[in-house]
């Protein structure tokens, strides 16, 4: 299993099987975000030039905050699901709302 965690909270949780790994980035489905309460939209959007628009939210737990520390792809083309699916052992690459943390909010596999 994979956790995000951030100040002592579990932000996300999700099995191997429903993760996928994306240039050393753990991308969590949105099922696996234990509370949306724990986001707040970020102004923050972004463009990779394989992957697409990007948007950000920041983690807010218990008065301390992680800015910027989510990042998700509402659509991604086919050219980067047929590439993260070869990457991910024929998973479905189809990473379209999946999250993906950093900027203080740790991933771990427990």
């Amino acid at each position: 299993m994979f956790i995000a965690e951030f100040n002592g909270e579990i932000i996300a949780q999700a099995n191997k099987e429903e993760i996928l790994m994306i240039e050393g980035n753990v991308y969590f489905p949105p099922s696996s975000i234990t509370s949306m309460d724990f986001l707040k939209k970020s102004e923050l959007k972004t463009n990779c030039p394989w992957k697409g628009d990007c948007n950000y939210f920041n983690v807010e737990v218990d008065g301390q905050e992680a800015k910027d520390g989510v990042w998700v792809y509402p659509k991604i083309s086919e050219t980067a699901k047929e590439m993260v699916s070869q990457n991910n052992d024929g998973k479905d690459g189809d990473f379209s709302g999946y999250f993906a943390f950093w900027n203080g909010v740790e991933v771990s596999e427990v």
